[in-house]
């Protein structure tokens, strides 16, 4: 082998006096943020670039991520924000030799003008009450004053937890949860004809119209062969309604949760490639890098936020036009 004696020549691929070359960390944290594991990485950086790496380095590279995501979740937040969505997921994790289902905890909310931002991760043994008011304290402490409309998934003591903290909040029941519990509780083969029915609620023209159709429904053939489903509506009536003050266009971005369901989507992606993460820490830093990834990827507010700003600024007045300063 001949050797460079007069150290005439410089690597190609890795720098002397470095452990890695530049761009290498990007590279694997890419890689991990789109689902793959620590020995996946290593198998693809073989066959890529022909050199072996330990399963210990991806991790160490990764790891780094951690301290950013400290930075990031105790960053300041706008003082106000018009919609919010709250929302957790459940994942695997190993703690202390068993696999337990945690909850992760998130916050998506929107900007007066329509763009979006993730107000937070947080990784709980269980989703409650108590610890969602923990959340609005949080949030309260890192700036935020006021927020119009939260979208909440029906967990009870929710909506008391935010107005202890946001007293002015309107909650808004989301009806896409509303509708996944409800149909829990029907056959697969009736499933498709109940859900048609139950359009005819949050479709009405206003409040009045959908508590109608509401009770139209349970004395219909469904309601009656399901009568827990009107039960569950009642319950949650006091959270369905807000949504019936604003137009059709404007209930598709508080009703549909289209955003939070998409960002959910691209969360169980990367979950269900792992199985179960091995600590805490693992789950934390892969949700992070995921959520860091799609936040870039929202540029343009929904088209429907145009319309929506002009009914916030009657319905909310001042409190909206603050946001917009």
């Amino acid at each position: 082998m001949p050797r460079d004696r007069e150290a005439r020549f410089d690597p190609q691929l890795i720098a002397k006096y470095q452990r890695r070359f530049p761009g290498f960390d990007d590279k694997i944290i890419s890689m991990y943020a789109r689902g793959m594991s620590t020995r996946e990485i290593v198998g693809h950086l073989r066959e890529l670039y022909g050199i072996d790496v330990s399963p210990d380095l991806i991790s160490a590279v990764t790891d780094a991520v951690l301290e950013e995501v400290s930075a990031w979740q105790a960053r300041p937040l706008e003082a106000i924000y018009p919609l919010v969505f709250f929302d957790a997921l459940r994942v695997k994790i190993r703690d202390e030799g068993l696999v337990r289902n945690k909850a992760i905890h998130i916050a998506l909310g929107v900007r007066a003008d329509g763009t979006k931002e993730i107000l937070g991760l947080w990784l709980e043994q269980n989703e409650g009450a108590k610890f969602w008011l923990r959340v609005m304290n949080e949030l309260k402490n890192r700036g935020v004053e006021d927020l119009l409309i939260a979208v909440v998934d029906g967990l009870k003591g929710f909506p008391e937890a935010i107005t202890a903290v946001f007293p002015q909040a309107t909650v808004q029941t989301c009806i896409v949860h509303l509708l996944r519990h409800s149909l829990n509780f029907v056959s697969w083969k009736d499933r498709k004809p109940v859900a048609a029915a139950l359009k005819t609620i949050y479709r009405a023209i206003d409040a009045d119209a959908g508590e109608a159709a509401l009770t139209a429904f349970e004395q219909s053939f469904w309601g009656q062969k399901y009568p827990a489903i009107g039960q569950s509506w009642r319950r949650a009536w006091g959270e369905v309604v807000p949504f019936y003050a604003f137009p059709g266009d404007v209930r598709r971005i508080l009703y549909t949760t289209n955003a939070i369901e998409a960002l959910n989507a691209k969360l169980r992606r990367a979950v269900r490639a792992r199985g179960h993460f091995p600590t805490d820490e693992a789950a934390t830093k892969l949700l992070f890098l995921v959520l860091n990834r799609s936040e870039k990827e929202w540029i343009m507010p929904p088209r429907e936020w145009s319309m929506a700003k002009s009914q916030f600024a009657v319905l909310f007045g001042e409190r909206f036009t603050a946001a917009m300063d």
